[in-house]
């Protein structure tokens, strides 16, 4: 699968939509997994996994390689629920102040007891498992992950 060089990654970034998927994981303690973002956007916000949908790759084997990228552990598509479509918007992009970026995500929910201490610290600096009342309290866990729980 081609990638496309950074320039031309920008001006998708500028001119269109992406497509993401996040997950929304809980632990068999009713708890769930939120990393503290190290990119922009949402940078310093604890956020849910996940990530872009490639051109040409497969719903599923996105679901596949993001997990794996972002879990270090590969989930099936099939032991996940689609929670919803959602839209995020930000002033900002990874590369740029002046470039907005836009994803529609495909949130799912998934059931893991992921092993905080085995999660790469690529993305995300640091990982915790949060407690529905303590996430949408918390001021440093952004909006659009807390629009996850409305009305749960």
């Amino acid at each position: 699968m081609n990638l496309l060089s950074d320039d031309d990654f920008l001006r998708v970034i500028q001119n269109t939509p992406l497509v993401s998927i996040d997950f929304i994981i809980q632990n068999s303690s009713g708890e769930f997994l939120l990393g503290k973002r190290l990119n922009k956007p949402a940078k310093n916000f604890w956020f849910v996994p996940g990530g872009r949908i490639r051109k040409n790759e497969k719903i599923e084997d996105a679901f596949l390689r993001l997990t794996f990228d972002e879990l270090k552990t590969p989930l099936e598509f099939n032991g996940a629920a689609l929670r919803g479509v959602y839209q995020h918007h930000y002033e900002d992009s990874y590369a740029s102040d002046k470039i907005s970026t836009h994803y529609v995500v495909l949130a799912y929910d998934v059931n893991e007891d992921v092993n905080l201490e085995r999660l790469p610290l690529e993305q995300h600096n640091s990982y915790k498992w949060f407690d529905i009342n303590e996430l949408m309290k918390s001021d440093d866990v952004h909006l659009y992950t807390k629009n996850y729980f409305q009305n749960r």
